[in-house]
């Protein structure tokens, strides 16, 4: 199942292309109205999600780094190892793959991941996020959904062999 490794290229060019537009064409932490609930405002996080521990003094970049590369070489593992029929599940494997490697380029090269998606209601923000952030989210609600859901009757004797 490692042809499904398409998509994560996708996602990775996507985060970084929209990232890249989203540096240029914002001012840091100055709102643009796009609806009466979601801005583009561009922001850097040098934590985790919620801007988890986003205030320590610098080590968290290369914990998420050495995190994001255990994470993505498990996911590599578990791809190689699925069955031809488990394509939900390898989509959301490489959903999750994909944003994990945009996330960890941003660590890499800014030393902060950058945000600029930004949903609120009656003055609550939900904290802004990215491509990669999208990418992760979906992929992870995919699998988790597929699993209980779906994957019992993908289980059954003879339903397909490996990739």
């Amino acid at each position: 199942m490692l042809k499904w490794l398409w998509l994560s290229a996708v996602v990775v060019v996507l985060d970084q292309a929209t990232k890249y537009i989203a540096e240029r064409a914002l001012v840091l932490y100055a709102p643009v109205e796009i609806t009466p609930f979601f801005n583009f405002t561009l922001v850097y996080n040098p934590g985790a999600a919620f801007s988890f521990l986003g205030d320590a003094s610098g080590w968290q970049r290369w914990f998420f780094v050495a995190v994001a590369f255990g994470a993505s070489i498990f996911i590599l593992w578990w791809l190689r190892n699925l069955r031809a029929d488990e394509r939900w599940t390898a989509a959301s494997l490489t959903l999750i793959l994909g944003g994990a490697i945009g996330n960890v380029i941003d660590r890499l090269w800014h030393g902060h991941v950058i945000d600029f998606l930004d949903f609120h209601y009656a003055g609550y923000h939900w904290p802004a996020f990215n491509v990669a952030d999208t990418a992760i989210t979906v992929g992870a609600v995919v699998l988790v959904g597929y699993s209980l859901l779906f994957a019992r009757e993908s289980d059954a004797p003879g339903a397909g062999g490996r990739s």
